[in-house]
């Protein structure tokens, strides 16, 4: 990837995820949508609705015994997204570059027969700042690839991450959880109020080459991007960057497949078959996620 490719995804991106994780982007208010806890796994959804363009869904769920890095890894995999995500039919890495980690994909997902599949040209980069991981991917331009009369494209796209470690609810406050800060919003050209609705109801490790370099991250520092932004550094993120990385244990990936997919479910617009994605994942591991419950 030559240096005009590699700033697809650039400093001003992860400036509006910033601003976004500190609710300083002057937007809408958001709506609330739902409040979930399991043993291993609390998780909070809530949408709200900008003047133009589609809905936008703020998510944060804080998983038990998990680490950082192994979240960011987790959502940059897309060999073994392909394995869990029913609705993935293709990945192709198109570019990276080795220096910031910038990566340009091709997605591919299912649609019902009725419908033409989708088609995703994604850039995305990672920003590190101690243990806190900011993961934009967005929708970009690439003229190489010329749009296909079977599949429509998704011009407006954007999903991304602010990744950290947390307190656990088990160890006394010690930072042994994970939390995950999702922010959702595109175009699929379905009737936003159709989406609205089919998401409310939805709501009711080897390593390969991507996961790899999701270990490529820009290195920042987050007084430099909160000063930037326009927001300021938290108390809780300023102990979460300074933290250790400790040890950890449970069974990792199956906790974060059944979260991933409620995560999922955010991202989705297919009302019935979201549920049979959200159902069929979630049930496979539902056992083992119960089996790591701490005594």
């Amino acid at each position: 990837m030559n240096e005009k490719k590699s700033d697809v995804v650039a400093q001003e991106d992860v400036e509006h995820l910033c601003q976004l994780v500190d609710m300083k982007d002057g937007g809408p208010s958001c709506i609330h949508m739902m409040d979930r806890s399991t043993p291993t796994m609390t998780y909070q959804a809530w949408r709200r609705d900008p003047k133009i363009g589609p809905p936008q869904y703020r998510c944060r769920t804080v998983y038990e015994d998990v680490t950082p890095e192994l979240v960011r890894d987790f959502f940059w995999d897309d060999e073994f997204r392909l394995k869990w995500d029913d609705m993935l039919s293709e990945a192709t890495t198109l570019d990276e570059c080795p220096t910031t980690g910038t990566m340009v994909v091709q997605w591919i997902k299912k649609f019902p027969f009725f419908c033409k599949d989708r088609e995703y040209i994604i850039g995305r980069r990672i920003w590190e700042s101690g243990r806190l991981y900011y993961c934009v991917t967005k929708g970009v331009p690439y003229p190489s690839i010329p749009r296909h009369d079977k599949l429509r494209r998704v011009d407006n796209y954007y999903s991304s991450w602010c990744i950290q470690a947390a307190e656990s609810r088990y160890d006394n406050g010690q930072l042994r959880a994970c939390e995950v800060q999702l922010f959702h919003q595109e175009d699929m050209g379905i009737p936003w109020e159709i989406t609205k609705l089919a998401k409310q109801r939805a709501l009711g490790g080897i390593i390969s080459r991507p996961a790899f370099i999701a270990q490529i991250n820009t290195k920042i520092s987050l007084e430099y991007l909160k000063a930037s932004a326009g927001t300021e550094v938290s108390s809780q993120t300023a102990v979460v960057t300074a933290s250790d990385d400790k040890p950890f244990g449970g069974n990792i990936r199956n906790l974060i497949i059944v979260g991933g997919s409620i995560l999922l479910a955010c991202t989705l617009d297919r009302g019935y078959l979201v549920k049979t994605i959200i159902s069929g994942v979630a049930n496979k591991f539902g056992n083992a996620g119960k089996k790591s419950k701490p005594k």
